[in-house]
């Protein structure tokens, strides 16, 4: 294995800049060569954290294939009773009320009514996994059809609700006061991530501390734990490689060392609190009733890694190997009505984070110039999870040749010859493909 000194010779890169006008900051990658040593623990490479590591990505992989069977099994039966005539006048009737109800809620509750679609989620969650929950303890002995309603009422079908849950905690994680506003948000303050995410197995902290203040400080460059440069976005070995590191980065133990490593004190102790407490969350399930804590809470901490590893994976999947470290480049953009609360503009959000999310596609018009000299990538009719799945699990290039929306006019083989050249592993001065990056396992 190659020394950091090597690596971050090899790393010397364009970095790219942030500036947050809503917020008022302006944030600029850490240049590599300044860049800390590792930490100890991530240095050593020892067998043992290697074998955990892979123990736990094997794990993950099962349960999202024991999660998503039912998932998607059940969407045959949804479409079924949604060709029923009188039920899908009655859903529509409901849902319509419905929706009018929430926006007069929303006007009360929210600091701004723009998150109503938030807020319906946030309420039907609330409302279906959490009385199961309930349920299933004071039943104590474990319930297939409990468990089955829980994973379904997580997830949703085809895993929709889950990725919507997603762009919801993601957007939570830039509002230092939540989504509430005046005694409700002294109530249920950051409710997605400090209450909802024990059931998503999303330990506290991580996504307002580590995604924030990591993540978009890194954008997906050298000293980000995301950084997948070196692996093949085309492979499924290399995912899994991949996902066996991310463990350490759901369970917050990589980045509690990135913010130790560079004196962070602050984050270290925010990560150390927010881990703590799903530990007891997570020990106190077990003691109840061990099976309980197997269903209610390893399973979907499993799924939350693959999941996250997934998004993570394909989020910034298109390096130029000439500038690794330019967010413009390696950033995905989807353009898709499918993506809740525009998550498909990745780019413009990392550009201006603090925008609300229904001004992104305008400020993704703004930044067109920046990302055709960057040369950007953009695909259409695609979710993050259809371009994981099209990219690295059946490896259609066909397909996303078709739905990339290229900068100039190309041939189908030349959008083939572009998406190979954006997705091979990034290659060091000496031409040798760097086998594994510091900050992962």
């Amino acid at each position: 294995m190659q020394d950091f000194g090597e690596y971050a010779s090899w790393a010397n890169w364009t970095i790219g800049e942030v500036t947050d006008a809503t917020l008022g900051v302006e944030s600029t990658a850490a240049s590599p060569a300044a860049a800390p040593l590792p930490t100890p623990l991530l240095r050593e490479r020892n067998l043992a954290v290697q074998f955990v590591a892979v123990v736990m990505a094997a794990a993950s992989t099962v349960a999202i294939a024991l999660v998503g069977t039912l998932s998607i099994g059940c969407h045959a039966a949804v479409m079924l009773v949604a060709k029923i005539g009188p039920l899908r006048t009655l859903y529509e009737a409901l849902s319509g009320a419905y929706d009018r109800l929430l926006d007069q809620l929303a006007q009360k509750v929210l600091r701004d009514p723009r998150d109503t679609p938030a807020l319906r989620l946030m309420i039907a969650i609330t409302f279906s996994v959490l009385p199961i929950f309930l349920v299933q303890l004071v039943l104590k002995k474990p319930s297939l059809l409990l468990v089955a309603v829980f994973y379904l009422s997580l997830y949703g079908i085809r895993f929709q609700r889950f990725v919507r849950i997603f762009s919801v905690k993601h957007l939570e994680a830039h509002r230092p006061q939540g989504y509430f506003s005046g005694i409700y948000g002294k109530i249920f303050g950051r409710y997605v991530e400090f209450f909802l995410g024990y059931l998503y197995g999303n330990i506290p902290e991580l996504d307002r501390t580590v995604h924030v203040r990591l993540h978009h400080r890194e954008n997906s460059g050298f000293e980000d734990n995301r950084f997948h440069a070196e692996y093949d976005r085309t492979s499924r070995l290399d995912f899994f490689r991949y996902l066996s590191g991310n463990v350490w980065t759901v369970l917050g133990i990589e980045p509690y060392l990135y913010f130790k490593a560079r004196g962070d004190e602050a984050n270290c102790r925010r990560l150390l609190w927010g881990m703590g407490r799903y530990v007891i969350f997570f020990t106190a399930l077990s003691i109840y009733e061990w099976r309980i804590g197997l269903l209610f809470a390893l399973v979907p901490l499993l799924c939350i890694n693959f999941i996250t590893a997934m998004i993570a994976w394909v989020q910034h999947a298109f390096y130029d190997t000439r500038s690794p470290n330019d967010y413009f480049a390696n950033t995905v953009t989807l353009c898709d009505e499918v993506n809740f609360m525009n998550e498909g503009y990745h780019l413009a959000h990392h550009h201006r984070c603090g925008l609300h999310w229904t001004e992104l596609p305008a400020h993704h018009e703004r930044l067109r110039d920046k990302m055709r000299a960057s040369g950007s990538l953009i695909f259409r009719d695609l979710d993050f999870i259809g371009l994981f799945l099209e990219l690295t699990l059946i490896r259609r290039m066909d397909v996303l040749a078709e739905k990339l929306v290229p900068w100039e006019p190309l041939t189908h083989e030349e959008r083939l010859a572009l998406l190979a050249k954006r997705t091979k592993p990034a290659t060091n001065r000496l031409g040798t493909t760097r086998a594994v990056h510091p900050a992962l396992i």
